[in-house]
């Protein structure tokens, strides 16, 4: 039996599975990772560019620099590996998605449950209202050189509903924590889990299935590890998946 073929019946076998995704499924829809050498973070230091402190103290930097990430993932398409998901989904074989990244991806794929640990790039809310606004609504006001970018029902300053350091975990992290505890199995698709608090949740689950260019820490407790692009082995996974179910 092939590596594509057991992952599909490990996951046929699974009383419940959860996928956990990081940066590098979204790297097919042209979206760079975060720490390689041609990564977000080599052109900018994250702790200054995209805190909570530089937003409100030095709102100029802010938006010269971490906001051009957010402004990068705007109208990005999701690819293989996203649909791959969404299908899985469908199928009944995927009880949600636990996802490092803010891209939407996932949902624009149209996956159904998903927690957004790291928050998302789809809104945008005022910090003395906590009125709502779509992204759209920011990009337009810094096009314009509104800097900071203010609310137009009380003049508050908008802020990204992302989480930047200096934030705390959003509900969606306890709602992840909650779904972990009985998952019988984790696919891990293009994270490096090194990256704290989430790189935690593998440590719950008694199987793991990791997709990812490059080798993690928990590569030696997994059933199976694919060193690969994670568009064409979920497919391919997926694919095998539906055959066995028809």
């Amino acid at each position: 039996m092939n590596d594509i073929k057991k992952a599909a019946e490990i996951i046929l076998n699974s009383k419940k599975t959860m996928a956990l995704t990081g940066a590098g499924i979204s790297t097919e829809s042209g979206i760079p990772d975060f720490r390689s050498s041609s990564g977000y973070y080599s052109k900018m230091d994250p702790v200054k560019s995209l805190s909570k402190d530089v937003l409100l103290n030095d709102p100029k930097r802010f938006y010269s620099e971490g906001f051009l990430i957010l402004n990068d993932l705007y109208n990005k398409e999701p690819n293989k590996g996203h649909f791959a998901l969404a299908k899985l989904e469908e199928l009944g074989k995927l009880s949600g998605i636990i996802t490092q990244n803010i891209d939407n991806l996932h949902i624009k794929a149209g996956n159904k449950k998903v927690y957004e640990v790291h928050g998302e790039s789809r809104n945008v809310h005022c910090m003395s209202c906590n009125r709502v606004y779509p992204f759209s609504v920011m990009k337009e006001k810094v096009e314009k050189k509104e800097i900071p970018p203010l609310c137009d029902a009380c003049g508050g300053i908008l802020r990204p509903n992302v989480v930047m350091f200096g934030d705390m975990m959003p509900n969606d992290f306890l709602k992840a924590q909650q779904q972990i505890a009985n998952t019988e199995l984790l696919i891990v698709v293009g994270s490096s889990l090194q990256v704290s608090p989430v790189n935690y949740l593998p440590s719950y689950v008694d199987k793991l299935i990791i997709i990812n260019n490059d080798k993690t820490p928990f590569d030696r407790d997994a059933e199976l590890v694919f060193h690969e692009s994670a568009g064409e082995i979920l497919t391919e996974i997926v694919e095998e998946v539906e055959k066995e179910l028809k």
